[in-house]
């Protein structure tokens, strides 16, 4: 994700699958309260307003929208966990095994399920 994009800028924007079909706008995006880096965005999809959880990295900004480098059905089956509220550790864990996303990472000394019950923070909230 580029960070240089202030994470509260994408919620309205459009979200888009790897083929550029829209998939819904973002509603919330959630930052990693260990390094304050958004990780997470819920996109409102369709007409029952559900909302799928997708990874800002590696998703990219292209003019607009934000692209996810996945299928629409593999967005569209992510957990839906609400939104306006911290991810669990396991939650989080659900969602890096959806995208089957590396969850170890050298930079990150706090890995989803490690104990750490205060990530997944949302961007613009002082909880």
């Amino acid at each position: 994700m580029q960070t240089d994009i202030d994470p509260r800028s994408l919620i309205g924007r459009k979200a888009f699958d790897r083929n550029g079909s829209k998939i819904g706008t973002i509603d919330e995006v959630y930052l990693d309260d260990a390094t304050g880096e958004p990780e997470w965005a819920a996109v409102r999809t369709g007409l029952f307003s559900r909302d799928a959880f997708v990874p800002l990295e590696p998703s990219k900004m292209v003019g607009e929208g934000l692209h996810i480098p996945y299928d629409r059905k593999l967005i569209k089956d992510a957990p839906d966990f609400g939104v306006g509220r911290h991810l669990s550790p396991e939650q989080e864990l659900q969602l890096y095994h959806h995208y089957r996303l590396d969850i170890s990472s050298p930079t990150d000394p706090v890995s989803p399920g490690s104990g750490d019950k205060n990530f997944g923070k949302i961007a613009g909230s002082d909880d």
